[in-house]
């Protein structure tokens, strides 16, 4: 690597952590949110405040973030030679399954804003545990490269 490519490697490597950081906070928040979107009433006043609250953390948190996250990781990715890496296939499937879970979450954000409401609190207060397991996952994977 030149002088300088190693310097915007390392801005590049900031950039996507920080983005990671930011789109992971989002995922937390958004099951959160459902639960008190769904304690108020349908049609409510209150639960038109959830449904604006929801659709600004995604549109303008969760889905650039996410967006970022996959550009810079895989442009990442490909300076550092890690695509016939093993632990870099494992991270990639807990990427695509948290990216998979925010796109569950995004519709089921729209389905809360119809009036409908499917999922029990106790069920959402689970649901908001799949970001951190995965997220240590990846963690794991990218500092300890087990394989």
């Amino acid at each position: 690597m030149t002088d300088i490519f190693a310097l915007l490697y390392l801005w590049l490597k900031s950039a996507h952590l920080i983005f990671v950081i930011f789109w992971m906070a989002g995922l937390f928040m958004l099951p959160r949110f459902f639960v008190y979107h769904q304690e108020s009433a349908i049609g409510s006043a209150e639960s038109e405040l959830w449904v604006e609250r929801e659709r600004r953390l995604i549109k303008i948190i969760l889905n650039p973030s996410m967006i970022v996250v996959w550009v810079l990781g895989l442009y990442l990715a490909y300076e550092i030679g890690a695509f016939k890496e093993g632990w870099f296939h494992a991270k990639m499937l807990f990427v695509l399954l948290l990216s998979g879970y925010h796109g569950w979450m995004a519709g089921y954000a729209k389905k809360l804003a119809g009036g409908e409401r499917k999922l029990a609190g106790k069920k959402l207060r689970l649901l908001n545990e799949v970001p951190g397991v995965a997220a240590a996952i990846i963690v794991i994977l990218v500092i300890v490269k087990p394989f």
